[in-house]
């Protein structure tokens, strides 16, 4: 079985992990949420989503300083539950990334529309309310193209551009947080609730649309075989790109809401770029747009860089077509599982902007249902494998498990029609249904090529950690 090779630093893996949670909507989509739940509803709901994603990370980081191999969930999973769970788990945070690329097929070309409005007119169709033209549909796909063209060249290129944009989103984020701060009122943010609402109620409903936002650290443990450092540093990794990019979240967006009055932003449609526009700074208006376009990139890289690595881990457990774990040789990429993630991103883009937010509360239920399984993973592997350690280790299991409770928690209230988080019936039930049904569909066309647990785990651990599982297993 072919592996990757490591070239990533830990400055690198850092970034990729933090640039790749770092998306484009929430810098506009705040006009929206601030109208839904007021300006204090989404920055202390997006504090409260921090909190429990950063709980549910730390089972991630010290798995993933024991196994760093590439698709590491699937790896951790498999080895705690077997192949059903391990299955599961991959295909749930396949979901949501696939969500989150939907959805930036349909935002590039959206955000190039408010410049060329020409973009979002001429022939096209209408979903849920929303016209799509053909137009945007081009651009949406030739965009994701040019994405897909950058992934397979490799993750020495990707990590690179990264890098870059990263630089360019600090700054641009540094002028509006200095400005926003000095030049704004307190009293433009609060009180920061409608009257008459319910703040407490207002925050819980929109911790499901934040940790979708909040999706994309786990691109580190998905990363973690082409990490070129030591394997407790990977774990740090993970936490620190939680960190880094929610603080990027809340500081901008308590400073937008701080040059200007919040309930005015809830008027507009792109939220933050108009807000500073009105507040009387135009230039930071256009910062505001270089950001969201400069997050579409990075979290659009980072994601379409970790999906196909999902991919390759469930077929080298044999648990999906063993094509897909085909590696390229001059670029080191796993090329048919990129494709086959270009033609997943492509194939939901079509919905259009209409579906925007089936999307990010889709993906908020996958990737919480992937980190409860997760943090079960640990208890299992620390029950079963003891003395199995890797750098990073939890003093007391009990803030990975919370962690792993509140997310289920929040995914079984998303199922529950009268839950504040609960999913848009009947749109939301529907497309959950079809994702489910298609990864039956590809576990039962993929059953002939299900692998002994041996021969699996040793395809998603690699010679070196094989050896050391079983020679731990000895002891």
């Amino acid at each position: 079985m072919q592996n990757l090779s490591r070239h990533i630093s830990f400055p690198r893996l850092l970034i990729l992990g933090a640039s790749s949670v770092i998306g484009s909507s929430w810098i506009y989509t705040n006009g929206i949420f601030f109208d839904k739940y007021g300006a204090g509803g989404e920055i202390f709901g997006f504090v409260l989503a921090t909190f429990i994603t950063v709980l549910a990370s730390l089972s991630f980081a010290e798995l993933s300083s024991i196994f760093p191999r590439s698709g590491g969930p699937v790896v951790y999973s498999y080895l705690a539950f077997g192949k059903r769970l391990g299955f599961a788990t991959g295909w749930a945070i396949l979901g949501a990334y696939l969500s989150a690329l939907s959805f930036y097929v349909t935002a590039s070309s959206m955000l190039l529309a408010t410049l060329v409005p020409q973009i979002s007119a001429g022939p096209g169709y209408t979903i849920a309310g929303a016209h799509v033209s053909l137009m945007e549909l081009a651009i949406g796909v030739a965009f994701t193209l040019l994405i897909f063209a950058l992934n397979v060249r490799g993750t020495k290129l990707t990590a690179g551009v990264q890098a870059v944009l990263f630089i360019g989103l600090v700054i641009l984020g540094g002028a509006l947080v200095v400005t926003g701060f000095t030049q704004g009122s307190v009293h433009n943010f609060w009180p920061a609730f409608s009257t008459g609402t319910d703040p407490w109620a207002n925050v819980i409903r929109f911790v499901l649309p934040a940790m979708t936002f909040l999706t994309g650290w786990e691109v580190v443990t998905i990363l973690a075989e082409e990490a070129a450092m030591p394997p407790r540093k990977i774990g740090k990794a993970v936490v620190g790109a939680i960190l880094l990019a929610a603080s990027y979240y809340i500081v901008v967006l308590l400073a937008s809401a701080w040059v200007y009055p919040w309930q005015k932003t809830a008027k507009f449609s792109m939220g933050s770029i108009k807000a500073y526009t009105e507040a009387g700074f135009p230039l930071l208006g256009t910062a505001a747009y270089l950001i969201a376009f400069l997050g579409l990139l990075t979290s659009f890289i980072g994601l379409f860089t970790a999906a196909p690595r999902l991919i390759l881990s469930l077929s080298r457990a044999g648990l999906l077509p063993q094509q897909f774990a085909k590696i390229n040789e001059k670029h080191n990429t796993p090329v048919n599982a990129t494709i086959l993630v270009l033609v997943f991103a492509v194939g939901f883009g079509w919905l259009g902007k209409g579906a925007m937010t089936y999307f990010l509360d889709l993906g908020g239920f996958f990737v919480a249902m992937a980190w409860a399984i997760t943090a079960m993973a640990l208890w299992r592997i620390r029950r079963d494998y003891p003395t199995l350690q890797g750098g990073f280790r939890l003093k007391r299991l009990w803030p990975s498990m919370l962690g792993g409770l509140l997310a289920v928690t929040i995914a079984i209230g998303t199922l529950y029609p009268k839950s504040p988080v609960a999913l848009a019936w009947p749109t939301e039930y529907i497309m959950l249904a079809v994702w489910i049904g298609l990864g039956l569909l590809f576990y039962w066309l993929g059953r002939k090529e299900h692998q002994p647990a041996d021969t699996a785990l040793h395809h998603l651990l690699g010679d070196e950690e094989f050896k050391r599982l079983r020679d731990v297993e000895k002891k």
